[in-house]
C-alpha cells in the first residue's frame, strides 16, 4: 500500500472513532473532531495530531512527558452550582486552573469569573456564543467569536483576557488553527477527558474515579466540566489521589 493511502486509510481509522472528519483528494484533513485512544494506564494517548504537527500552529494538548505535571482545566458553558465549590477546592490545594468560559457565563457569573481571576486562576476564551468554529471560514466572523469575548472579560475584570483558546467541542481545522495563530491565540486542547458534561447522566465517584486514576499521566492536560456535580463533589479526594501518586500542578504558560 503507498503511504498517500496510508495516510487516508488511517484518518479515515480517526474520523470513525473521534468524530467528523472530512477528507479530500490527497489525504488532506479538513475538519476534526478532537478525540483520544487511550492505551495503558499512566501513558499519554494518541490524538488526531501529534504533538509536533500541534506545535506549528502554537497548539498543544500534552505537556512534558519527562515530568509528573498536572495541567488542569475546566470549559465552562453555563453555571450549574458547582463552580464555587470548585473554586474553594482548588485554594485548599493550592492550585492554578484554567477556566474555558463562553460569553453566557461571564454575562451571568461576574463575581465568579473575577474571583477565578483574583484567585490566580487563568480565563481561557471558549468564544462568544459557543459554534462550531471549523465552520466559520471567513476570518472575521471567527476574530469575532473571539474579540466579543475578550471585550466583555476586559469589561468585567478590568483586565485583558491572556490568549489561551479552547474549540467548542473540539472541533477544527487546520485554518481554524491558522487563524487562532495569527490572531496571538494559543489553542489548548487535552490529553484526559471523561464524559461529565450530561447533567441527567452524571457519572458515580467509582466511575469517575476509575477513568481519572489509571488515565492520569505525565504532561496530562486535563478537561473537567465545572458543570459536573460529580467533579465538584470528588475534586478535593481527587487532587489529593493525584498529589500522593507523585503530581504536581502546573501552568498553562509552561506547556509554551
Amino acid at each position: 500500500m503507498r503511504k498517500r493511502d496510508l495516510v487516508i486509510l488511517a484518518v479515515a481509522f480517526v474520523g470513525a472513532i473521534f468524530g467528523a472528519v472530512k477528507v479530500f483528494s490527497g489525504g488532506v484533513l479538513e475538519t476534526v473532531s478532537w478525540g483520544l485512544s487511550y492505551r495503558e494506564a499512566h501513558t499519554p494517548p494518541r490524538g488526531p495530531a501529534e504533538v509536533r504537527q500541534l506545535r506549528e500552529y502554537d497548539a498543544v494538548y500534552l505537556g512534558d512527558t519527562g515530568k509528573p505535571v498536572i495541567y488542569l482545566t475546566f470549559d465552562a458553558g453555563y453555571e450549574n452550582g458547582c463552580t464555587e465549590q470548585i473554586l474553594d477546592t482548588l485554594k485548599k490545594h493550592d492550585v492554578s486552573a484554567a477556566f474555558f468560559l463562553v460569553g453566557n457565563y461571564i454575562e451571568k457569573n461576574a463575581d465568579l469569573v473575577r474571583r477565578m481571576v483574583e484567585e490566580g486562576h487563568i480565563v481561557g476564551n471558549h468564544t462568544m456564543h459557543h459554534p462550531d468554529m471549523s465552520r466559520l471560514t471567513d476570518r472575521d466572523a471567527f476574530a469575532a467569536e473571539l474579540s466579543g469575548l475578550e471585550n466583555l472579560f476586559r469589561e468585567t475584570t478590568g483586565k485583558d483576557l491572556p490568549k489561551y483558546y479552547r474549540p467548542p467541542q473540539g472541533v477544527y481545522s487546520q485554518e481554524n488553527l491558522e487563524m487562532a495563530r495569527d490572531l496571538g491565540y494559543r489553542t489548548v486542547f487535552w490529553s484526559l477527558a471523561y464524559a461529565d458534561w450530561n447533567n441527567d447522566d452524571q457519572p458515580t465517584k467509582e466511575e469517575a474515579f476509575s477513568k481519572l486514576l489509571p488515565r492520569i499521566h505525565n504532561g496530562a492536560v486535563v478537561l473537567l466540566h465545572s458543570t459536573s456535580k460529580t467533579n465538584a463533589a470528588i475534586l478535593d479526594e481527587l487532587l489529593t489521589e493525584w498529589k500522593n501518586m507523585g503530581y504536581s500542578f502546573g501552568n498553562l504558560e509552561e506547556l509554551y
